[in-house]
């Protein structure tokens, strides 16, 4: 090898050297600022008005504490979770984006699935509807600014098979009252109130854990008849309360699936027009809702 060609050689390697650096750092970079700040898209009108589907939002993932990515961006390379000390905790009226912990009768989502709610009440709190009005604790919950209500209304005693819990006998008008679960609460179990709590006692352990034989209850394979709460959670609903899923629907948010708050949108067009249609949906941006904080 001449002295031409290693001179190359040298060159060719610090450049590469200098490629895998820069890429290690922007890397480093990625993962801090997604532990802190996220990106996320609106895809349904559940919240509206306060949020429109078709809303990219900003989220503050500090607020409630950061988290380590579960994931590498741009991957699919899962990494170790951490979540560190949070800033403060989620308030009643603070709009929640979390993790969905599922369908009524779900033990966990099979999809990662974020949501956009208002948190209504938290721990130890006391939840009722009448008539369409929510109550806190025997207080009437602050109608937020941008609520919508249809004229309809499902009078108390009508029930609605898919309500949350399961044989409630509630609607989504006419609900509770419910306490929301708080850690460190004791369930009392029985054969009438077992197929209330066994999702979520299976949800909280991650897997199929509770079973009912010949009248007796079963955790863990341990015969038992009281359950210790193993996290906070929480009671969140859309601001569109006649077209939303949420809590009514499929139960509470535990506090460790709640990642963060929206804080301002970026960008915004009709989510209804497909991407297809590429022209049609930039000529739907919404300029007005571009840098519009969240409250």
């Amino acid at each position: 090898m001449n002295k031409k060609q290693k001179e190359k050689k040298t060159i060719q390697d610090k450049v590469i050297e200098n490629l895998v650096s820069i890429l290690k750092t922007a890397l480093v970079l990625l993962i801090i600022i997604s532990a802190v700040v996220e990106a996320s898209r609106v895809p349904t009108g559940s919240m509206e008005d306060t949020i429109l589907g078709g809303d990219f939002l900003l989220i503050n993932k500090y607020l409630y504490g950061p988290a380590t990515p579960r994931y590498i961006p741009l991957t699919g390379i899962e990494l170790p979770y951490y979540r560190f000390p949070s800033f403060r905790e989620p308030r009643k009226n603070d709009i929640i984006v979390f993790k969905f912990p599922g369908n009524r009768d779900q033990i966990e989502f099979e999809e990662l699935t974020h949501y956009v709610k208002r948190c209504v009440a938290g721990p130890g709190d006391t939840l009722e509807i009448i008539d369409k009005v929510v109550f806190v604790n025997g207080e009437e919950f602050p109608i937020p600014e941008h609520v919508n209500y249809d004229n309809k209304l499902l009078p108390k005693g009508l029930a609605d098979p898919y309500i949350f819990p399961k044989g409630s006998g509630w609607n989504s008008d006419n609900y509770g009252p419910i306490v929301i679960p708080k850690k460190g609460d004791i369930i009392n179990l029985s054969k009438e109130n077992i197929g209330r709590w066994d999702t979520f006692i299976n949800r909280e352990n991650k897997a199929s854990v509770v079973r009912f034989v010949n009248n007796e209850i079963f955790i863990n394979n341990k015969k038992s008849n009281q359950y210790t709460i193993q996290d906070d959670y929480y009671f969140a609903m859309g601001d569109n309360r006649d077209n939303s899923l949420d809590s009514r629907y499929w139960g509470f948010v535990p506090r460790e699936n709640i990642t963060g708050t929206p804080i301002i949108i970026y960008w915004s067009w009709d989510s209804a027009i497909p991407f297809s249609q590429f022209f049609d949906l930039l000529g739907s941006v919404r300029l007005d809702r571009i840098a519009k904080l969240i409250n």
